[in-house]
């Protein structure tokens, strides 16, 4: 099990489960009744929802992909609950359809301490796109 211990762990306790492709671990980082919405905006809520929303791509189109995170801000609402922003990049291999390439995506995160435990409560994740497009860009930056 993968521990946060402060908020700030969450983007990097997030990306080492990815990139295990551990999706237990990832369900260990939520609250039992947490939400997650996913780039595309699929919306599910639970732990085991968020487990097997990522379960299958896990084990077919990213499995062999790759996420780096950076935490851009904190934000303190109380002393048991934040809003974490940070950068997510996504490498996928070539288990993809559509072979290597790299994804940036904007992820939001409210998570709460229960217990003494800090667990993400709800998590959105935002593709970076062209607004006039459509079509997905990277940004500039140290994960570039």
């Amino acid at each position: 099990m993968i521990q946060m211990k402060q908020p700030e762990d969450a983007p990097r306790a997030f990306q080492t489960a990815w990139n295990k492709h551990d999706m237990e671990s990832l369900g260990t980082l939520f609250h039992q009744d947490a939400t997650f919405v996913n780039r595309f905006g699929h919306y599910v809520r639970g732990v085991d929802e968020i487990v097997q929303l990522h379960a299958p791509i896990h084990a077919t189109i990213y499995s062999d992909s790759t996420l780096e995170n950076e935490l851009i801000d904190l934000v303190t609402i109380s002393a048991d609950a934040v809003v974490l922003h940070f950068w997510s990049r996504l490498t996928a291999g070539a288990a993809h359809p559509a072979g290597p390439h790299a994804v940036d995506t904007l992820i939001l995160a409210v998570l709460t301490r229960q217990a003494g435990e800090w667990r993400i409560k709800a998590l959105e994740n935002v593709t970076l796109t062209n607004p006039r497009t459509g079509e997905a860009v990277l940004r500039d930056g140290p994960a570039s």
